[in-house]
């Protein structure tokens, strides 16, 4: 065996703790997944997204990319359940029943695609890759001009900011034009809160039926119609 065999066999029987942790939130990632398409509370599926997007966020912080990481869990774990939040204030509080015939072609859509990019991946270069087309020429070009045009010490805040700062006040205005839209689909009310705390609850169709027969039987008792004694 070749000294570069045994070096891969030994990579390969070695198992690092970052690889198992990859593993680790990859199954968090699927168990919320699957839990949001089988729950039907909307509270439960605001609560799961953002969960999912912390985790995603985790990912990031794996693969050295605490920008977008920051990022992920500043806009998918945080402003995005928020706005969730203030739109079930418009909703019903469960959602409506489907019936298993149309639930057959979303499913054969998302396994189809999942399928394609599940193959596209095996083309993929693997995770930093010395070799890879990003790495032997562009990455190696940011890393070696970043340093004396910017001089910023962060090289991906250097990207961000200044080669693809055209691209970034883009997406930045992507963002605040989406959150104007959806303060308008919301509307006044819910931006305050919608119904306070101290506000009664909305009467329910029992309630209702009660309150009414109570205020019957005080009209009657008040007001005993002919041939009835007052008791």
């Amino acid at each position: 065996m070749s000294p570069v065999d045994a070096t891969t066999v030994a990579y390969e029987a070695h198992v690092s703790p970052t690889f198992l942790l990859d593993l680790s939130l990859l199954a968090m990632l699927v168990a919320c997944a699957f839990a949001m398409v089988t729950q039907r509370r909307l509270f439960a599926v605001a609560m799961l997204s953002g969960v999912y997007s912390f985790v995603s966020a985790l990912f990031f912080v794996l693969m050295d990319a605490v920008d977008v990481a920051f990022t992920e869990a500043a806009v998918g774990a945080g402003v995005s359940t928020v706005l969730v939040l203030s739109g079930m204030a418009l909703a019903s509080r469960r959602e409506a029943p489907v019936s298993k015939q149309r639930k057959i072609l979303p499913l054969l859509v998302v396994a189809i695609v999942g399928a394609a990019l599940i193959y596209a991946s095996f083309d993929l270069p693997a995770l930093g890759d010395p070799n890879s087309p990003a790495n032997s020429y562009v990455g190696m070009a940011y890393i070696d001009v970043s340093p004396t045009d910017i001089t910023v010490p962060n090289i991906v805040t250097g990207v961000l900011a200044s080669y693809r700062g055209y691209d970034t006040m883009g997406e930045v205005l992507v963002v605040f034009t989406a959150g104007l839209a959806c303060l308008m689909l919301l509307g006044a009310g819910s931006i305050r809160g919608g119904r306070r705390v101290s506000d009664q609850a909305p009467p329910t169709p029992l309630i209702e039926a009660q309150h009414t027969f109570e205020q019957e039987m005080k009209a009657r008792a008040d007001h005993p119609e002919a041939g009835e004694e007052r008791t």
